[in-house]
């Protein structure tokens, strides 16, 4: 009963599997399109000066032109950035941590569309290879049909048959090839991203550890205040004064 059916569905040709194919094909080029456009909207065309900029404002003490500068900056470089500026009054090891979750939230947006070109570009091969399958046994069908004599014709049917159910095998190929490619210039182009979030990090923790020693340095040249005394010994030490002072009896 199974392999019946079975054969059954390999008799329906493989014309569906090239039609899917095709439909993948449109759904990958979509991708990379929309892919192409998110990242070109924002990008950044110079990063080390938008970090330069972003010091700047910080080391003048500037902290609301330095979200003005990353809030009208449309790169996600910048995206990523601007929410970090709220953990600077906690320091280098606040600021790291925020900047780690703030690129976590931002990544599944950098990433989106990978999976599917990632899994297009395996598996369309071995789409259109099981279409040149299911070509082949429709062919040797025919030709089992035709009789064990079988004439001319029919020969030439089955081999017209066995070059159309190979054209699965190339359609899968080329389907393959720009979705792999799609898939490595966009992981490529995420890993700039993150490249370039790491070094605006860098910058920017730097920045804040240099701060801290130069504060603890001048604390440690400024003058040590006096100790104070406490209450008590100002009272005793008054007592004492006082009975000096008093006149000697007559």
């Amino acid at each position: 009963m199974l392999i019946t059916s079975l054969e059954k569905f390999s008799l329906m040709g493989a014309s569906w599997v090239l039609y899917l194919l095709v439909a993948l094909s449109m759904f990958s080029i979509g991708i990379m399109f929309e892919r192409w456009i998110y990242f070109r909207s924002n990008s950044s065309k110079n990063v080390s000066g938008l970090a330069d900029a972003l010091l700047k404002f910080l080391k003048a003490g500037d902290r609301r032109g330095a979200e003005n500068l990353l809030k009208n900056d449309k790169s996600l470089e910048a995206q990523v950035v601007l929410p970090v500026l709220g953990w600077l009054d906690g320091g280098p090891d606040s600021v790291s941590e925020a900047l780690d979750a703030s690129l976590m939230r931002k990544r599944p947006e950098l990433e989106r569309g990978l999976t599917w070109l990632g899994t297009l570009g395996n598996n369309a091969p071995f789409l259109g290879l099981f279409g040149t399958v299911i070509g082949v046994i429709q062919a040797f069908h025919m030709l089992g049909s035709s009789g064990a004599g079988g004439n001319q014709a029919a020969m030439g049917n089955v081999i017209v048959a066995i070059s159309e159910a190979l054209i699965a095998t190339g359609v899968g190929l080329i389907v393959a090839l720009p979705a792999v490619v799609g898939f490595n210039l966009t992981q490529k182009r995420v890993s700039t991203v993150e490249n370039n979030i790491a070094l605006i990090g860098k910058e920017l923790l730097a920045f804040l550890k240099a701060d801290a020693k130069l504060i603890a340095e001048f604390r440690a040249l400024s003058e040590e205040p006096p100790v104070s005394e406490s209450a008590a010994d100002l009272v005793g030490r008054d007592e004492h004064v006082s009975a000096t002072e008093q006149p000697e009896p007559t």
